[in-house]
């Protein structure tokens, strides 16, 4: 694992987490200290693969980048920023898990079951005025993918609810659908 660092102009592209703070000592802006070279150390050490930022100062920041790129080039052109799971030192042995945004556009059709839960303006009778109440709607339909069963879900709720109404976006918590299976 490489990491990429950079403050302003100063930029480099490491292959060990010692060289990396060799290259931050030479900052004397940056001001290492003992317990900035060992949160260095164990963000070299763990699995986490979104990059660091470090205040310097007042809204001036370094930033560390873990990637498997070998050279400068590879890492602009972006061609190495995250391994993959499954390859390399870091992902061996680790099966391949779907996000919810890859598996919200896989195409499948079938019948689904959505879960939504949304901002419906309701009319409270005692006072005449109007509020929005979380609202849970779950439905099953026919759909190609789970971002489909989304869009005829909220159309669906469109026609029977006040249009002041409020739909969260299918990429959201509020969202979970469920592949029930092929439609005969």
């Amino acid at each position: 694992m490489n990491l990429y660092l950079r403050y302003f102009d100063n930029e480099a592209l490491v292959t060990n987490v010692d060289d990396a703070l060799d290259f931050l000592y030479s900052i004397p802006e940056i001001g290492m200290n003992a317990d900035l070279e060992a949160d260095i150390r164990d963000y070299y050490a763990s699995d986490v693969f979104y990059p660091k930022r470090y205040k310097v100062r007042p809204r001036v920041y370094f930033i560390i980048i873990k990637t498997t790129a070998e050279t400068m080039t590879d890492f602009k052109q972006k061609k190495a920023v995250r391994p993959t799971a499954g390859t390399g030192p870091m992902g061996e042995g680790k099966e391949v898990v779907p996000t919810m945004l890859s598996r919200l556009a896989e195409d499948c059709p079938g019948w689904y079951e959505g879960e939504l839960k949304f901002k419906r303006v309701v009319m409270v009778p005692e006072t005449g005025k109007f509020e929005y109440r979380d609202t849970t709607f779950v439905a099953r339909c026919k759909a190609n993918s789970g971002m489909d069963c989304y869009s005829k879900i909220v159309e669906n709720l469109q026609q029977r609810v006040d249009r002041r109404s409020q739909f969260p976006s299918a990429k959201g918590k509020n969202f979970r659908f469920k592949y029930l299976g092929m439609w005969k």
